[in-house]
């Protein structure tokens, strides 16, 4: 695994003011990548494709997107670059249509989260000397390029996943892309790429809707369980309520690493159900003792693929007003609210008042001003 590649003494890294890139897909991922380098190299000529034409001049609108395309034709001879940012069974399936309109070193990349299906397809189209794989890994609860932002891959890891005939300015041109939107570019095997998500990021989507389904099918009639879920429920159960067409995509092109990782899991939780039938005490302690450890080693200035909860609780008397006071202190400091409610389950510590805001930055900006006003602030 290599986190740099090294390119020859002298060798600089390719320019991209003048290049001309292609979107086939203009969602999330593609619309925030676009963004970026548009706001680093806006000179940048960008096309794009996507059944939305609204959304498509939108794009145009926001200065995003030069060329609106009508499909994959004659256009895409101009571009040096080839972004695939539909969903990933589709991706794999316009190789062969953009096969035909391709420049001699032109690159076709993807932003998919499953690698192994879209490079089997490269290999079995001889397309390994034009592609290089790649996932951003990072993400939101909101789709669509309307939610596209130019910093939403900031600071997160840009996975890249070369051929075995990728040459080194190839992949090169991939990491110089990374690194301009603010990724961080990391390059792996396609394999290791697939096996490592399916423990970091596939397996977390099942056990959080499993678990939402067990509580749902436990809970008694008056829905006592639905009621009383907050805290460090809601926590590890939030990515949940991710979209089922993506996920069950995800892991259907990925299932054979997702059940080596989930059986492997199920005989973890069947050891911990044999270790409470036993009331062993020590093993149970060192259960919560190393996952503790683990997690607390965990970076916490790098996105992972999982979109992260910006927010914190407020601890405050219940009294009319107080709402809205506190509302109306952060609007005037220009600081947008994503979300705010009660919490009525605090078990683990959190204050009365959960407030949830779109980044880091503005979390931040928050906190430092709440701070200032007095309020008793606990970081969630």
């Amino acid at each position: 695994m290599n986190d740099k590649v090294n390119l020859p003494p002298g060798q600089r890294e390719a320019p991209l003011g003048d290049a001309v890139i292609a979107f086939i897909g203009l969602g999330l991922i593609g619309g925030s990548i676009a963004r970026g380098i548009k706001r680093e190299k806006p000179n940048t000529k960008i096309m794009a494709y996507m059944r939305s034409r609204s959304r498509l001049l939108k794009a145009q609108e926001d200065g995003i997107v030069d060329v609106i395309l009508d499909g994959i034709g004659e256009e895409l001879r101009e571009c040096d670059l080839i972004f695939l940012c539909t969903p990933v069974e589709y991706n794999a399936k316009y190789l062969s249509d953009i096969k035909t309109f391709l420049k001699p070193g032109a690159i076709i990349t993807d932003v998919g989260s499953t690698k192994t299906d879209i490079h089997e397809e490269v290999i079995r189209l001889d397309m390994e000397s034009c592609f290089v794989g790649g996932h951003p890994m990072a993400g939101s609860e909101k789709t669509g390029y309307e939610n596209s932002t130019d910093h939403l891959l900031e600071n997160a890891y840009y996975i890249i996943t070369p051929t075995s005939s990728s040459t080194e300015d190839q992949v090169e041109r991939l990491v110089h892309i990374a690194k301009i939107i603010g990724s961080l570019p990391l390059v792996l095997d396609y394999h290791e790429h697939d096996f490592v998500t399916a423990a970091i990021s596939h397996l977390p989507h099942i056990v959080a809707s499993s678990l939402v389904n067990l509580v749902k099918d436990s809970d008694n009639e008056q829905g006592l369980m639905k009621r009383l879920a907050a805290g460090g429920f809601k926590d590890i159960t939030r990515i949940a309520s991710s979209s089922p067409e993506m996920w069950e995509q995800i892991c259907m092109t990925n299932s054979s690493n997702l059940a080596v990782i989930l059986d492997r899991y199920i005989t973890s939780l069947s050891q911990v159900l044999a270790e409470l039938k036993k009331k062993d005490n020590k093993y149970i302690y060192r259960l919560f003792e190393t996952s503790r450890d683990y997690r607390d080693s965990f970076s916490e200035k790098v996105a992972g693929p999982i979109a992260p909860d910006y927010s914190f609780t407020v601890d405050m008397a219940d009294e009319v007003g107080a709402i809205s006071t506190l509302a109306v202190i952060l609007a005037a400091k220009g600081i947008s609210i994503k979300n705010i409610g009660i919490n009525h389950n605090r078990e683990h510590g959190e204050g009365t008042l959960r407030i949830a805001f779109y980044d880091r930055d503005t979390m931040d900006r928050a906190w430092e001003v709440l701070e200032r006003y007095h309020y008793d602030l606990i970081s969630t």
